[in-house]
C-alpha cells in the first residue's frame, strides 16, 4: 500500500479558526477566517504574536478544535486503499502532545494510533505523499507534496493544491 502522511492542524483541524474565536472575545474584534487571506495570524493584528503561544500552551485549546468538513469521511474511505498517517509539529509545545492524541482518537478512531506521528521536522516522514497546509514541510519532503488550502497560503502557488477533502479524494481517484 501506498503512504500518505496528512498534516493535522489546518487539514483536519480548524486550528486558525479557534485561535480567531479566542482572540475576537478576549479583544472584542472581529476577525473572520477571510480576514486571513494570505497572511499568517501574526499579520493580521499584531497582537496575535504574543496571545498564540499562550493560547497554545493551554491543553484545552487542541481538545475543542473542529474538524475540517469532510475529512472524516474522506479519510475513512481512503484508509481502505492507503496506509494513513497523521503527521503532526508538536514539539514547540510539548503541552499539546496528549490533547492531540486524544482529539484524534475521538474525532478518528478508525485510524490506527499506531500511525500517529508527533515531531518537529516532517521531513524525516516517509511516505509516497504528504498533504500539509504549510509550503515550508514540503520543501523537504521527499516524496509528492500536496498543499491544502488554507487561509494563510491561498497565494503560494508552488504546489499542487487541493481546497478540500473532496478534492483530495478525487486526487486519489485518478
Amino acid at each position: 500500500m501506498k503512504r500518505i502522511a496528512i498534516d493535522m492542524d489546518e487539514v483536519i483541524s480548524a486550528f486558525s479558526l479557534k485561535c480567531l474565536q479566542l482572540f475576537n472575545a478576549e479583544y472584542n474584534s472581529n476577525y473572520t477566517v477571510d480576514h486571513l487571506h494570505g497572511k499568517l495570524l501574526a499579520e493580521l493584528d499584531h497582537r496575535f504574536n504574543d496571545k498564540v503561544n499562550v493560547y497554545l500552551a493551554e491543553e484545552s485549546f487542541f481538545q475543542g478544535l473542529d474538524v475540517i468538513e469532510g475529512s472524516q469521511d474522506a479519510l475513512r474511505r481512503l484508509n481502505e486503499q492507503y496506509e494513513i498517517f497523521i503527521v503532526t509539529a508538536a514539539m514547540e509545545f510539548p503541552a499539546s502532545l496528549a490533547p492531540k492524541y486524544q482529539w484524534l482518537k475521538k474525532h478518528f478512531p478508525f485510524l490506527n494510533e499506531k500511525h500517529f506521528v508527533f515531531c518537529g521536522d516532517k521531513s524525516i516522514i516517509r511516505a509516497d505523499y504528504l498533504i500539509d497546509d504549510t509550503p515550508l514541510n514540503l520543501e523537504n519532503f521527499e516524496g509528492e507534496g500536496l498543499l491544502f488550502s488554507a487561509p494563510h497560503n491561498m497565494n503560494n502557488t508552488s504546489y499542487v493544491r487541493l481546497n478540500n477533502w473532496k478534492e483530495v479524494e478525487q486526487y486519489f481517484k485518478d
